[in-house]
């Protein structure tokens, strides 16, 4: 399933993006340096920004049309998200967490969604987690609930954003591996946000350099601009 995206979005401090890009599957890596512009296409794409102009379409959806006035509702894109916050619901346990995952999904889907639920719980090792607590999770921990709870949405697409930013780099090695097993597993469309070179090289099959608000097509093995800024 491929996802195309053609957007403007201008801001009050006079930054413009004037992005278009395709990926056709797999996972596209966006990089560049701070403020050019990276989150907003992942805001946009996830509905939670709406483009001054542009067209998004994922597969034969059409998520986002200004020209017609489509703006499908964030809950009813079928994207999977794991931002740096987590976002992981404090008064949830984990296993709440996972299961609210599934609230959203389309409900063609709903049955094969809780079938998965003990292949994602394995597959990411959280099964002694699952009557626990957010706050008594380590950084790690909290990753791949958060990662478990995108899939069990049941996505057509997943979207990363700096989601080991906050980790050690050990860990970071870590929980790259989960993603590797995770993205085998269930072959997303996948956008990732990062500055590590090292998790481009290991799960991106395409890269997108961010310059300004534009997009400019770079190979998986060049280095992204400014690797270790935020």
């Amino acid at each position: 399933m491929a996802l195309s995206f053609e957007c403007q979005h201008d801001y009050p401090t006079g930054f413009e993006l004037r992005a278009q890009f395709t990926a056709p599957g797999g996972v596209t890596a966006l990089v560049g340096p701070s403020g050019s512009g990276k989150t907003t296409i992942l805001s946009i794409l996830a509905g939670l920004l709406r483009p001054r102009q542009g067209l998004i379409r994922l597969g034969d959806r059409i998520l986002c049309d200004t020209q017609r006035d489509v703006h499908v509702k964030p809950e009813q894109r079928g994207i999977g998200m794991v931002f740096q916050d987590l976002c992981l619901f404090p008064h949830l346990s984990v296993r709440q967490n996972l299961q609210y995952g599934t609230r959203w999904c389309d409900p063609a889907r709903l049955n094969f969604d809780r079938a998965q639920f003990d292949r994602v719980v394995q597959m990411l090792q959280i099964d002694e987690l699952l009557d626990r607590q957010p706050h008594t999770l380590s950084g790690g921990q909290r990753q791949r609930v958060a990662l478990g709870r995108a899939l069990l949405r049941g996505p057509q697409l997943l979207l990363l954003d700096e989601p080991l930013s906050a980790l050690d780099q050990p860990l970071q090695d870590r929980i790259v591996t989960y993603l590797e097993r995770v993205l085998a597993e269930y072959p997303l469309p996948t956008l990732l946000v990062t500055h590590r070179l090292s998790q481009v090289r290991r799960l991106a099959s395409q890269v997108l350099c961010l310059q300004g608000g534009q997009i400019m097509p770079a190979t998986a093995d060049a280095e992204p601009l400014h690797p270790d800024s935020d």
